[in-house]
């Protein structure tokens, strides 16, 4: 396709605005690591929402969310809608309790609450487990859609595609630092909403579509239209809603959605001014990020299934684009070729944008790991804070690389999203229980770890999955995933009775620094007095019911106003105002005393 110049001017405009800002940021950054990984703890919650909104907005989001509407309608994405539980959780309850504990990373946690050798080990195994590993996991399926924009739109090689966004990604990363991240987050945020925002109208609207009516009543759409998948379809029931609703969210850790909180939605929770703007952060995310921003992609895929019915058509549309990268989650870039001069040159800077914000939090989420958890605890516990911003810088450049390299051979987004959650399953329980329960040791989390990973590869591979999982087989497919769930949280729990509990001293210092509360830590406090504003945990799980409901109602009724059913939709609109004044009602009992 043809690139206009003003798409150019554009392009190139943007691309200069984000540099210059992590090159004015670039000095404050370097000054010492919690500098270049925390921004000093100052940061207010609207920029730190702002910026997780920003951060999840990934290029390979889109896809992810086309891969799954084209093969299980809209209400598939209840894949990732139900992780809204498990993020109001982290606002309501786990958020003010990060932001107390006062470590540089969630990694760190791990020798504040356990003890000896074994939280040492597990520190450290995290920090690669979690930084290396799984975050170069994640940082693949986000250059692979930039390599699918790259192909479909620009017509670049994958190296090309790689080349030229690492390249200005990787030094905005390494200059710029958390903060540098956070500031051109905000801007990336707003470009990002308009591209996208922009792209649905413009294509629902082409003459091929002729609109919303007729879109959602065309024959090749009109079967999956529906916010919530076909009740007489009993193993799609189960599938789509009932295994995410009754198992998924609190179970599985999944990167920006981890039971408890975690990851770089931690790292911003850390990096908040107090408590109150890490809760205020986390709830601005969470409502933006489920309630309004799936809509656009949602309706790009659905109007992708009248130009592009099948991957055939993909592929006869574009015959330079790689068999080994076609899938249904190229349908979003082939639908954003079809936009005018102008619009194109925004939705290429969004998604530009979409990529950098994302692969940037990755690299410094990835390499504040390295650098506190590993480098600084494993090899030279003596380093400088120089020497600390140096290794954080070289880890961002191997961490894409490796990355990268990857991205190279993986073929679609949903392949990626299923691996990491099957991976993950049975150990978010641990996450949500330990804070609360003193029984659980280092030892429960090894086993956790270790026994969902055996686990989980031993269920995907084709002898095993043969016989257990299937039409023929012991168990109908979708009982796989619980019974990963189950298999490790049995092994855990063994494992947490068989085991000697954490030391008194370690459980007492972690109790006075987070004061958690509740029936869990009763044995350890004994008749000891510690001040606090009372278990705040009740009136934290009515709050979050009362956003889940608030959030759920806007999400839907965004959905039917789109759709044009406005009674349904303005009903839903005046359940979640309703829910909205009852959660300010309480929000005095959640919000901490800061003097």
């Amino acid at each position: 396709m043809n690139i206009a110049n003003l798409d150019w001017i554009i392009i190139i405009s943007f691309l200069s605005i984000t540099l210059l800002i992590g090159l004015i940021v670039s000095r404050k950054s370097a000054e010492n690591s919690s500098e270049f990984f925390l921004s000093g703890r100052n940061m207010p919650w609207w920029l730190l929402g702002i910026s997780m909104v920003a951060t999840t907005f990934s290029t390979d989001t889109p896809n992810l969310v086309t891969d799954i509407v084209r093969n299980n309608g809209v209400a598939g994405n209840w894949v990732w809608w139900v992780f809204l539980l498990t993020g109001l959780l982290t606002v309501f309850v786990y958020a003010k309790l990060w932001r107390k504990s006062n470590v540089n990373t969630d990694i760190e946690f791990y020798e504040m609450r356990y003890s000896g050798k074994p939280a040492k080990f597990l520190r450290g195994f995290r920090a690669l487990y979690l930084g290396v590993i799984f975050n170069v996991l994640a940082m693949g399926g986000i250059s692979l859609a930039a390599i699918k924009i790259g192909q479909v739109m620009l017509g670049l090689t994958a190296f090309e595609t790689i080349g030229i966004a690492g390249v200005i990604t990787v030094l905005f990363s390494t200059m710029g630092g958390f903060k540098g991240v956070v500031y051109t987050d905000f801007l990336l945020f707003f470009v990002a909403m308009a591209g996208s925002i922009g792209a649905a109208y413009y294509l629902v609207n082409m003459p091929e579509i002729g609109g919303i009516q007729a879109l959602i009543t065309h024959p090749n759409v009109a079967d999956k239209v529906s916010m919530l998948p076909d009740f007489s379809n009993t193993e799609q029931l189960i599938m789509l809603l009932i295994i995410p609703l009754a198992v998924q969210w609190w179970s599985a850790w999944y990167p920006g959605a981890e039971p408890g909180g975690g990851g770089y939605i931690a790292q911003r929770m850390l990096a908040a001014k107090n408590e109150n703007h890490a809760i205020g952060a986390t709830l601005f995310f969470n409502i933006m990020h489920y309630a309004f921003r799936p809509w656009p992609w949602i309706l790009v895929a659905l109007a992708s299934l009248v130009v592009f019915p099948d991957i055939a058509s993909i592929q006869e549309a574009f015959p330079s684009v790689s068999e080994d990268k076609l899938g249904h989650d190229l349908a979003y870039s082939a639908m954003l070729t079809k936009l005018p001069t102008g619009l194109l040159g925004l939705v290429l800077a969004s998604l530009i944008a979409a990529y950098m914000s994302t692969i940037s939090t990755h690299l410094n989420w990835g390499a504040s790991y390295i650098v506190n958890d590993f480098y600084t605890q494993q090899i030279n516990p003596s380093a400088t804070e120089k020497q600390k911003v140096n290794v954080g810088r070289l880890s961002t450049v191997i961490l894409f690389l490796t990355s990268a390299a990857l991205a190279l051979l993986l073929t679609n987004a949903l392949q990626l999203f299923d691996f990491i959650l099957m991976f993950g399953a049975g150990t978010g329980l641990i996450f949500i229980l330990r804070w609360f329960w003193w029984r659980i040791n280092a030892w429960s989390e090894i086993s956790a770890i270790f026994v969902s990973g055996l686990v989980s590869v031993l269920f995907n591979m084709e002898i095993v999955s043969s016989v257990l999982f299937g039409e023929t087989a012991l168990m109908p497919e979708y009982m796989k995933f619980p019974m990963v769930v189950l298999i490790t949280t049995v092994v855990w729990l063994v494992v947490t009775f068989s085991t000697s509990p954490e030391d008194k001293e370690v459980l007492l210092s972690f109790y006075k620094k987070t004061v958690p509360g509740g029936p869990g830590w009763k044995a350890i406090l004994g008749d000891e007095q510690i001040e606090s504003d009372g278990w705040s945990v009740p009136s934290g799980i009515l709050a979050m019911l009362l956003a889940l409901v608030m959030i759920y109602c806007l999400l839907f009724a965004t959905g039917y106003f789109i759709y044009g059913n406005f009674l349904l939709s303005g009903i839903l609109m005046l359940i979640a105002l309703i829910a909205a004044y009852f959660l300010f009602r309480i929000w005095d009992r959640i919000k901490v005393k800061v003097f």
